[in-house]
């Protein structure tokens, strides 16, 4: 049973703001999500960000005018690409310094690592002949160039590292499909005007696009590699993040300071999320319980606070019977991410019974006789709470023989 007004879908509000450097333009979480890192245009820095208390921990200076940042699967590096030099900067992150720098292509965009973490790749974005450089990740260099449309922007690999997408900004209004195992471009797919953010459901069935130009976001099924929707947005989109779930997209729409919320099953706008000036990147936590926004002329991170669906029991049943002389042990469970704890809500436990706030058992034996009468809440600060009815458990005392 849940208590309380219950929302019917997931809702998104932007509940604090992060300053970080100057001229901030995209972010990228830490696989553990501990940590986000934002690229500052103007100051040749990364914003490192302590998620835990919301609050700029470190400042970590890279090649001149970074712009895309990712992480590696295993969340011991990031990339941090720099337009000026035209190299990528690798960041231990345990340390959090600059260990090498890699050249790249002209004017390095977007970076994106393999599901395998293997290789990266780096899209050229200064060039009408468009390229991407492909990084062997283990020696750190640029092992191939591979040829895609004009001026690419945004590179995304599909969850099974198969196929990999570049947006082509301008006048081309395509995306690039590389073959990742021949490492050449096989195919495009037309979307709409001037695609810029990229991103996979993490089923992989489908590919988001925004049109910065277009103000839409394009829907690609990837099976067969076709746009099946084309959905209007705010003015002016830039980035995409998909929620870890799949439900839900977050498009940043530049021109007019919002977030549009998409509902993945519908393909409609649910709802528009007001934010700093100009947001650009944009990266989901995670854990699914926030999206980070970078606002690009205010320079700061708007944090999305995410409500998911609310939490709701599956096992909320315990015996009603107990014994003074037996042991009594029941398993509490609720759905929900991340995993919700419990603490007895109202009433109390029988005496000599304890509730585990991390695994939800019930468990002790018995020390007196009674009836007691308690609830149990379940929460895991992100979504609405569950209660559970009113449980009784009657208590006998054992017999002596």
């Amino acid at each position: 049973m849940l208590v309380g007004p219950v929302p019917a879908n997931a809702a998104a509000t932007v509940t604090s703001t992060i300053p970080v450097g100057p001229s901030p333009r995209e972010v990228a979480f830490t696989p553990d999500g501990s940590k986000a890192y934002v690229t500052n245009w103007e100051s040749n820095t990364v914003s490192v960000i302590d998620v835990a208390s919301g609050t700029v921990a470190s400042m970590i200076p890279v090649g001149a005018g970074p712009l895309g940042v990712a992480f590696a699967p295993n969340g011991l590096k990031a990339y941090v690409t720099s337009a000026g030099p035209n190299t990528v900067s690798v960041i231990d992150v345990a340390s959090g310094t600059v260990t090498s720098t890699i050249p790249a292509g002209e004017t390095p965009m977007a970076v994106a690592f393999a599901p395998d973490g293997s290789i990266a790749y780096v899209t050229s974005g200064g060039s009408l002949s468009g390229t991407v450089s492909v990084i062997d990740v283990a020696s750190g260099t640029v092992t191939s160039t591979i040829p895609v449309g004009p001026l690419p922007n945004a590179v995304a690999f599909a969850p099974d590292g198969s196929t990999a997408y570049v947006t082509n900004g301008q006048d081309s209004n395509m995306v690039s499909v590389i073959d990742v195992a021949s490492g050449t471009w096989t195919s495009t797919i037309p979307v709409g005007s001037s695609p810029t953010g990229v991103a996979f459901t993490p089923d992989g069935s489908k590919a988001y696009v925004a049109n910065n130009e277009g103000d839409t976001a394009s829907v690609i099924d990837v099976a067969t590699g076709t746009v099946t929707s084309t959905i209007p947005v705010g003015w002016a989109p830039d980035g995409v993040a998909i929620a870890p779930d799949g439900s839900t997209v977050y498009v940043t729409n530049s021109g007019a300071d919002t977030v549009s919320v998409i509902d993945v099953a519908s393909n409609k706008v649910t709802s528009t999320v007001p934010t700093g000036a100009h947001p650009t990147g944009i990266a989901a936590a995670p854990d699914g319980s926030a999206v980070y926004v970078v606002n690009t002329f205010s320079n700061t991170v708007s944090v999305i606070t995410v409500d998911a669906a609310p939490l709701a029991f599956t096992a909320a049943t315990p015996p009603s019977k107990a014994n003074t002389r037996a042991d009594y042990n029941y398993t509490f469970a609720a759905t929900g991410a991340p995993a919700p704890t419990f603490r007895v809500h109202s009433g109390a436990l029988p005496a000599g019974l304890s509730l585990d706030a991390v695994t939800g058992v019930l468990s002790g034996t018995p020390t007196k006789a009674g009836k007691f009468a308690f609830r149990v809440t379940a929460a895991n600060g992100v979504s609405s709470h569950a209660v559970t009815d009113r449980i009784t458990i009657t208590v006998t005392k054992a017999k002596v023989r």
